[in-house]
């Protein structure tokens, strides 16, 4: 009873400081509405392909202009021009200074493509399209050998041209900027729950009640659990207030699993107020302790991808990036979302719980420690 008697004098004392209150809720939603707008382009599942130029000189074969000519026509509705060298010097030098894309020269030892190198997506649009095109021009040329009246079906309109087909295994999930940007803000909040744990004894002996708490008939250990069982549940009301602020207003995509989702980020909520606790013991109170914790949930927040999405990190970096509570969490979240992947919530809670454990433990040993709280 004394413990939950602590807890609900810690969760009215919160609901008292505004301030922090206030930081706990616009701080997320703010950079959500920031980011996931400003940056929704990096988000985008598609590439649009215009004003791509390219320079071509070719032989003059009748048989190749009646096959080149329409492909050209077709090439210019999807935004790349074929534009007719004047010199051959002249025109790779143009290439080379970025003016074109690129210079296709065809004689009749093939098709050679030069290209400037700038824009390595335009570079591999044009090599696929004048691939498929040399490879239905021998063709039509074979067959014209054999049978002249069928080479035309070749480059008939209606056979199918897209030999390569991209569909998504789940093409309405795609995770848009506002969708991540949900997810990584709110497990960032989350992490700052250690801000708030490291002052909950700290607070006490600054006010000097620490030694009523410890001469009253509740046992420290009492207090301690009373404490973090407070400042959990009011973490946990401010993450689950965030959650359906960015469901209602951003329509940021939670999934269907969102109880889940929901432990998962509870995990991250107990492991952030262990930190505090920990950590505030750890120094003995020293005012430090606050400063060592913000300076670990701002570069967990940068590794984590808090502000920007960090994809395909090697080395170091990707060392870095993996002890950041907010990278196993957030790949925890994205398969349970994305994929329904839900034994992905597992290795993230228990590396939360795990952690939560050992850095309680350490505040509970130093406690009994010290006379005092």
């Amino acid at each position: 009873m004394n413990i939950f008697n602590i807890a609900v004098k810690e969760i009215k004392r919160d609901f008292r400081d505004v301030k922090t209150l206030i930081f706990m809720l616009a701080t997320p939603l703010v950079l959500m509405l920031v980011l996931g707008t400003a940056l929704s382009g990096a988000f985008s599942a598609s590439i649009k392909v215009e004003n791509v130029k390219v320079l071509f000189e070719s032989p003059n074969d009748p048989e190749f202009s009646r096959a080149f000519d329409p492909f050209i026509t077709a090439a210019k509705k999807s935004g790349i021009s074929f534009i007719k060298a004047k010199d051959k010097e002249e025109g790779k030098k143009a290439v080379r200074l970025g003016r074109y894309d690129g210079y296709m020269e065809a004689s009749p030892d093939g098709i050679r493509l030069y290209l400037n190198g700038s824009n390595s997506i335009n570079g591999s649009i044009l090599e696929g399209m004048l691939a498929s095109f040399a490879g239905k021009y021998n063709l039509a040329h074979e067959i014209a050998k054999n049978v002249p009246e069928k080479a035309e079906t070749v480059f008939a309109s209606d056979i199918k041209q897209d030999y390569i087909e991209e569909t998504s295994l789940v093409p309405k999930k795609q995770q848009g900027s506002m969708d991540y940007y949900a997810m990584a803000e709110t497990t960032m909040i989350a992490l700052y729950g250690a801000m708030s744990a490291s002052s909950l004894i700290l607070s006490e002996r600054a006010r000097k009640t620490g030694d009523r708490l410890i001469a009253s008939p509740v046992r420290k250990i009492e207090i301690f659990a009373g404490k973090i069982l407070g400042n959990i549940v009011i973490n946990t009301l401010c993450i689950t207030l965030v959650i359906l602020f960015s469901i209602m207003v951003f329509k940021a995509n939670w999934g269907n699993h969102l109880g889940i989702v929901f432990l998962v980020l509870l995990s991250e909520i107990i492991f952030a107020v262990s930190l505090g606790m920990g950590v505030s013991y750890l120094f003995k109170g020293n005012p430090a302790a606050k400063v060592t914790i913000m300076l670990f949930v701002q570069l967990a927040s940068f590794f984590g991808g808090a502000y920007f999405k960090i994809e395909g990190a090697q080395g170091i970096f990707k060392f870095i990036t993996d002890l950041s509570p907010l990278t196993w969490v957030n790949h925890a979240l994205t398969k349970i979302i994305y994929a329904n992947d839900l034994p992905a919530a597992i290795p993230a809670a228990a590396l939360n719980l795990g952690a939560a454990l050992v850095l309680v433990l350490i505040a509970v040993i130093s406690m009994h420690r010290r006379e005092g709280l």
